[in-house]
């Protein structure tokens, strides 16, 4: 049997970078420049919850996303961040670091000669600096610039099957919210990386669920030989 799918995308902050870890690290710094005590974590949750309301609005760039949503994050732990301040997380971004799972999984899946893309809430620039730490080559970008869209909204998965064609394409991403809800509810194929072994959505069930790239990889090489 020869590989099920063709194509793999994947979403990249948070499924193929330490998204929490590079907003934590930000925060902790950017507060302490203030002379500011906040809770690196409590900065990350407040941010995964403001940050999709600040994208549902108008369409804006990432970098603006990134600096309204922690103006209203430092807002919320009373701590006065300044504009210009807020804007440096944009700068940040491209640093961010891989987990530690990813390139080994990427290029396992790369040598079985499966097609990689990325569909990404982001701006061209900055995604095209996080591919500095990625050892695999990528075929196919859709981002938040290019489709002036933030998911969960369809136009990523929408310009994604314009671009890919009849090809078999699975997508993988960590997000339920993000990714799994909308790729599920367009019928297309999906494995949810689950690293903290978190309960499924009730109604959007992925066809694969793993804790790593590399569990993805060796769910793939079973389906290959079986």
């Amino acid at each position: 049997m020869g590989r099920p799918y063709d194509i793999l995308t994947f979403d990249c902050y948070g499924t193929l970078i330490d998204w929490e870890s590079g907003l934590a690290r930000w925060f902790e710094e950017a507060a302490a420049a203030d002379g500011v005590a906040v809770a690196p974590s409590a900065a990350v949750a407040a941010y995964s919850e403001i940050e999709p309301d600040v994208e549902a609005k108008a369409y804006r760039s990432y970098r603006e996303v990134l600096a309204a949503t922690a103006l209203r994050v430092g807002k919320r732990l009373n701590w006065p961040l300044a504009p210009e301040r807020a804007r440096s997380l944009g700068e940040s971004l491209p640093s961010w670091r891989p987990f530690p799972d990813t390139n080994p999984g990427l290029e396992r899946l790369a040598a079985a000669g499966y097609r990689l893309g990325i569909l990404s809430n982001v701006d061209d620039d900055l995604l095209f600096g996080t591919l500095s730490h990625l050892t695999v080559r990528f075929d196919l970008f859709v981002t938040a610039q290019q489709v002036h869209s933030y998911k969960p909204a369809l136009p990523h998965f929408e310009k994604a099957r314009e671009r890919i064609g009849k090809d078999r394409w699975l997508h993988v991403a960590q997000s339920q919210f993000h990714d799994i809800v909308p790729a599920c509810g367009l019928g297309i194929p999906v494995a949810w990386i689950n690293r903290k072994g978190q309960a499924a959505h009730p109604t959007s069930i992925p066809d694969m669920e793993v804790k790593t790239i590399g569990g993805l990889a060796d769910r793939l090489d079973r389906l290959t030989s079986y």
